[in-house]
């Protein structure tokens, strides 16, 4: 973000100064949000607002006049309203009441916005409290200006980025709730299309991005810019679900800003309110909330999964305690027989829950379908309100044919970033443009290697699908009597005890009598397998595959080192006495 968009952020956000006393600092957003939406549009309309004004007065009696009024303004919204944030300001008496006429000015497209914001309550309380001509007059200030001669439609989506990540550290949201910085979301486009940059730079047919959890509709922005970039012919068509309201709302006022079909962005919970059933998609980016979980959703969900094969959750949930990996099955379900997704998650879905578990269950689904592609363990501190492990999560339905098919790369770029000169919220380091391409290297040459530039380090390593699968089995042992033999069933069959009762994990790709024989028989000859019992599982332990192992420092050079700083110490200690002399 440039210095200039952080300081108009800024500036906007010192608005709230105003708002002392009538509203709550996490309330400072319920204020500045829809009014820096509404500038935004005013001062963009205001090159064609008389046009508009002209044309209503035409055409205001027909049945259908969108048409109309959408070329008049140049936009797909305008407003039909005589007044204008200046024009406002010239009739302080009839604040309350011009403004809301001001507001029903607008085109459907933008009421349905402010009525996400619940704009009206506010606009009642901040004329109740003669805060109403003070907020219009700050925002029609030059610092407030907006017109995109002075703001590009990029610039803006920065400025409408600050603004929610200020609001949402007011208002101290969970962790889960994070921002994705634009530093990442080029990382996963880069991704995205790094194999197919050939094909889409000659390819003029329709693309469709997804994002299910879109929060301002960043990553659809930098998706479009990517493909565009490659390709300024290609049609980029965006859909984006958002649960909470406000934020879709700026993500709609940005496509709407922007020329685009806004209509394609729906309010609304993807995981038990889906708006796109039917649809599928090109491509997929989306950074889902993790550590939530979908109490709420339960009834909802369950008669999804209930659909089996035809719904969107075919294997099963996850614990109710985290619903991330409901997002992940919900995106396999709207890809397309080719599409890919890059999916951000936490540390939870590459290992939680035993075999025969819902998470094992959707691990299994994915990894036997050959639908992963690529893991990619990314630095820590690089979101705005957490600081904790993430991993973005490639998924390809196209992988057939490929070299890639049956495999699955596993890339640890933990340790591939610049750490910020100045914090913003918990983002404490960046991926710059060196490192993303040291990681994009890493992920294009599939190979069994380790990358290194200046003191930037990438590790990749290619495994094979059923590496990460295991069986379960169940060892039982013999239960034993006060004369130490075994106990018999009336069958005649060995009774197990149930305290002795054991698991092991055998790798999918080894003989589990084998594996029993080496591994269990040796400590416990009279042991079993229940092989009724047994299930298969699948994890991915990323830690314990880059593990690397440091060996403790020499006993010799610690006690060699200690000696020496006693030494210094006491040195010191003598020249300090003796200066005191």
């Amino acid at each position: 973000m440039s210095t200039n968009i952080q300081a108009k952020a800024n500036l906007i956000w010192e608005v709230a100064t105003k708002l002392v006393g009538v509203y709550k600092p996490h309330e400072y957003g319920k204020v500045i949000l829809p009014m820096t939406v509404l500038k935004r549009f005013d001062d963009i309309l205001k090159p064609t607002k008389q046009a508009v004004l002209d044309k209503y007065e035409e055409v205001k009696n027909f049945e259908v006049k969108d048409a109309f009024l959408t070329e008049a303004s140049g936009y797909c919204f305008y407003n039909t309203s005589k007044y204008d944030f200046e024009k406002l300001l010239s009739d302080p008496d009839n604040i309350e009441s011009n403004f809301k006429n001001y507001l029903n000015g607008f085109s459907d497209n933008v009421i349905d916005i402010l009525s996400n914001f619940k704009f009206n309550n506010e606009v009642k309380t901040m004329a109740d409290n003669r805060l109403l001509y003070v907020v219009i007059e700050e925002f029609n200030s030059k610092k407030a200006y907006m017109g995109l001669d002075e703001v590009r439609t990029e610039d803006m989506g920065y400025i409408f980025e600050e603004l929610v990540r200020k609001f949402s550290e007011s208002y101290d949201e969970e962790a889960g709730a994070h921002f994705t910085a634009r530093d990442i979301i080029y990382l996963m486009t880069d991704l995205l299309i790094a194999e197919e940059q050939d094909i889409l730079i000659n390819d003029n047919k329709v693309k469709t991005i997804y994002d299910m959890a879109m929060g301002t509709s960043q990553m659809l922005a930098c998706m479009t810019d990517r493909l565009k970039q490659l390709n300024k012919n290609v049609k980029v068509n965006c859909y984006g679900q958002e649960l909470n309201p406000e934020t879709y709302a700026i993500a709609k006022a940005d496509m709407l800003i922007k020329g685009g079909d806004a209509d394609n962005f729906k309010q609304g919970d993807t995981l038990d309110d889906d708006k796109f059933k039917g649809y599928t998609f090109d491509y997929i980016i989306s950074n889902p909330p993790f550590g939530i979980d979908w109490k709420k959703q339960k009834k909802v969900i369950e008669e999804e999964v209930s659909k089996g094969v035809h719904g969107r959750f075919p294997v099963g949930t996850p614990k109710i305690s985290d619903g991330q990996m409901l997002f992940t099955l919900n995106g396999i379900a709207k890809l397309k027989d080719n599409g890919k997704m890059a999916i951000i998650q936490n540390g939870s879905p590459l290992f939680s829950g035993a075999a025969g578990s819902g998470e094992s269950e959707i691990r299994r689904y994915i990894i036997e379908n050959d639908w992963l592609e690529a893991i990619i363990q990314l630095p820590t501190d690089l979101f705005y309100n957490t600081g904790i492990s993430t991993y973005i999560w490639l998924i390809n339905k196209g992988k057939e044919g490929t070299i890639r098919e049956g495999k699955v790369q596993l890339i640890d770029a933990s340790n591939c970033y610049i750490s910020r000169r100045k914090n913003i919220g918990n983002k404490r380091k960046d991926l710059d443009e060196d490192s993303r391409k040291l990681i994009l290297q890493a992920y294009s040459e599939f190979m069994n290697k380790e990358y290194c530039k200046n003191d930037k380090i990438v590790e990749s390593k290619i495994f094979d699908n059923n590496d990460f699968g295991f069986n379960r089995i169940t060892i039982e042992s013999p239960e034993i009597d006060e004369n130490q033999i075994a106990v018999k069933d009336k069958k005649g069959n060995i009774k197990a005890d149930s305290n002795k009762r054991d698991y092991e994990n055998v790798p999918l790709k080894e003989d589990i009598e084998e594996y029993f024989e080496r591994e269990v028989l040796p400590y416990n000859e009279n042991a079993w397998i229940d092989k009724k019992k047994t299930q298969i599982g699948y994890e991915i332990p990323f830690t314990r595959y880059f593990y690397k192992y440091i060996a403790p420092e020499n006993s010799d050079d610690i006690l060699a080192r200690i000696r020496k700083n006693e030494s210094d110490i006491m040195n010191s200690l003598k020249r300090l006495f003796e200066e005191d002399k």
